[in-house]
């Protein structure tokens, strides 16, 4: 299947060569690595991978195939794929079709065949950088040019967002949660939705006044791609909910909420990516493995001057994971409770907002 020479170029002029999977086209992405044994699905059609050449450090890709219902969106934007060895005979009875047969249909370029230890090292010793996907003929000189001319994208957000807003329904669903979709993965929803949720869904830069007209019972802050500060209509609208309605906010909801009380963020050196990230709940003192994937964290010095509290830490680098602010009922993770494959040792906080919920119900 990889039968078409290709080469990721790096602009600090470290070249990959490789042969070509999926869709021809040439993509300039920042390149990042993700840890996970299995989830490559979810992985590709995961919004918060938009516009990043996604390193697998497991070595076999695409032995098991698509299958329908294991996708976390209907259009998949990741920058690109780079694997050390992809497999385009998929052995799975769910399966639907192969890898490459849908970043074909979705124009996301592959490359297999390249040495993934060396680059995850090269990544974790120096850090993400953008890169080139192109045909292995094209001249270094001219590769870094591109590199060089190609804009930081800071739309990610607005281009993964939904565009109308729609409600999902479930039988005698006992509490009305709006989410903020910023690039929200589809089992959030079905989380939520499990739990006696009816979700109405709205795009990035919905104002609070009318999220406010939908009376909801709480508000959900989604993951999505990119930096935080890139949407500042979304840390306003946080600011202007708080204290109003229970708050729950995930990955990139995290880092807005932290943001709305006015904490900093800032961008991690690799990130972080990958389904066993050990987490502890300072709370209860309890380790949880946790999937995460995440290029920025906010800044532990500055939640001391805001109303929030840390709850979570990562027991590999100490950054922050989790904060809460108690009197309004908010709080917020950097990893995913509701990850698809797994693990799944997080799921009880979709349970905290459902109980977030019913006590404001109580008091009302």
């Amino acid at each position: 299947m990889c039968k078409t020479e290709r080469k990721l170029v790096l602009e600090d002029g470290q070249e990959y060569v490789g042969f070509g999977f999926g869709d021809a086209c040439d993509r300039v992405c920042e390149l990042v690595f993700n840890t996970s044994m299995v989830g490559y699905q979810e992985i590709l059609s995961d919004p918060s991978y938009t516009n990043q050449a996604v390193v697998m450090t497991y070595p076999l890709i695409g032995n098991y195939g698509m299958a329908a219902d294991d996708y976390e969106t209907d259009i998949p934007s990741v920058g690109a794929f780079v694997v050390r060895e992809y497999n385009d005979s998929p052995s799975n009875f769910r399966s639907q079709a192969s890898l490459a047969e849908v970043m074909r249909r979705f124009h996301i370029p592959g490359i297999c065949g390249v040495d993934t230890r060396k680059l995850t090292r090269s990544i974790r010793d120096y850090g993400t950088r953008r890169a080139l996907l192109t045909d292995a003929s094209t001249p270094t000189a001219k590769a870094l040019r591109i590199l060089k001319d190609t804009p930081v994208p800071h739309d990610a957000v607005s281009r993964v967002s939904c565009r109308e807003i729609r409600t999902q329904e479930t039988p005698e669903a006992a509490f009305h949660v709006v989410a903020v979709d910023c690039g929200m993965k589809k089992n959030i929803v079905r989380s939520l939705l499990a739990r006696g949720c009816r979700v109405t869904v709205v795009p990035w830069n919905t104002p609070a006044s009318v999220i406010e007209r939908y009376n909801p019972d709480g508000i959900f802050l989604s993951n999505g791609p990119g930096d935080p500060t890139d949407v500042p209509e979304v840390i306003e609208t946080v600011r202007a909910l708080r204290g109003k309605y229970p708050i729950f906010g995930i990955c990139l909801g995290h880092q807005i909420l932290s943001l709305a009380y006015g904490a900093r963020t800032y961008k991690l050196k690799f990130g972080h990516r990958g389904g066993n990230h050990p987490v502890r709940n300072l709370l209860t003192g309890k380790i949880e493995i946790t999937s995460q994937n995440h290029s920025y964290a906010v800044d532990a010095d500055s939640l001391a001057g805001t109303a929030l509290m840390p709850t979570h830490i990562n027991l590999l680098d100490g950054t922050i994971e989790g904060v809460q602010c108690g009197q309004d009922r908010v709080f917020a993770v950097q990893y995913h409770p509701e990850s698809a494959p797994g693990p799944q040792d997080s799921a009880y906080l979709f349970d905290r907002f459902i109980r977030l919920m019913e006590e404001e119900k109580c008091h009302a």
